[in-house]
């Protein structure tokens, strides 16, 4: 497979599986108005996979399609980092009412589309003139998760004691995964070797201002840590990326000659 077409699918899985967490809260977001917002911000994500997956089919050629990209690989051909397959709990879920804990959601989100600002911005100078179109797109959309995600984060960190316990514990669990946004792959090497991606860890220096800077003013401290670096982008995931491809994929798979 090109290094093009590999890095593609990389982008694209990141936002496909994102875009299906996210949407896990549909009906059952905290308020109405962040009910829609979430929605929101998950259609981007799943638009945005949309149009990579559709590039990299063409890029691939013979009988590829994005509905193939998506729906009939399996979990090690996903190359999306790990942090985006967790599912949304926290240290603190043994005290919570639900299973889903809003914090991690904007943590996760809020580590994410710190990144993703910097990423679309560079690669709008891509050699692929498809791929610097789809990045322009994308970082206007992903402005508004960062803006959101940023809002809530801040919002949450400075305000009961116990909205600033979840958030820092949600802070505390999700922070080790965005070790795996430095390492590069050979994926990565490739596509940047080629002229089409960005090289991430040149982007850390400013991903830690954005992140310093938000997490000052929620009154969060930024853990320290060490050890194990996720490899989901290697293709070595979790074991919940499994279950959220079954759930996402069964209707495809089920009826995989039905047209839409």
């Amino acid at each position: 497979m090109s290094a093009t077409a590999n890095y593609l699918l990389h982008l694209a899985d990141n936002a496909v599986v994102l875009g299906q967490r996210n949407a896990e809260w549909c009906g059952h977001g905290p308020v109405i108005e962040e009910d829609i917002a979430l929605a929101n911000v998950s259609l981007d994500l799943i638009g945005q996979a949309r149009l990579l997956y559709q590039q990299a089919a063409v890029v691939l050629g013979g009988d590829a399609t994005e509905d193939k990209l998506a729906y009939f690989r399996d979990v090690p051909d996903f190359r999306n980092y790990t942090l985006l397959e967790l599912p949304h709990r926290s240290a603190l879920v043994g005290y919570a009412k639900s299973d889903m804990d809003y914090g991690t959601t904007i943590v996760r989100n809020f580590l994410y589309s710190a990144l993703m600002v910097l990423v679309w911005e560079a690669l709008q100078q891509s050699k692929d003139e498809q791929l610097a179109a789809i990045a322009a797109k994308s970082l206007k959309e992903v402005r508004y998760h960062l803006r959101h995600s940023r809002d809530w984060l801040i919002r949450l960190g400075d305000g009961t004691d116990e909205s600033h316990a979840r958030v820092q514990a949600a802070l505390d669990h999700l922070m080790p995964y965005t070790e795996e946004f430095w390492t590069n792959s050979s994926i990565e090497d490739a596509a940047v070797a080629a002229g089409v991606g960005v090289n991430v860890a040149g982007l850390r220096t400013q991903w830690d201002a954005l992140v310093n800077d938000a997490l000052a003013e929620a009154t969060l401290v930024r853990p320290q840590f060490e050890g194990y670096i996720t490899q989901g982008k290697h293709g070595l995931h979790s074991e919940h990326l499994g279950f959220l491809l079954t759930e996402m994929q069964s209707l495809a798979r089920a009826h995989p000659n039905a047209t839409w």
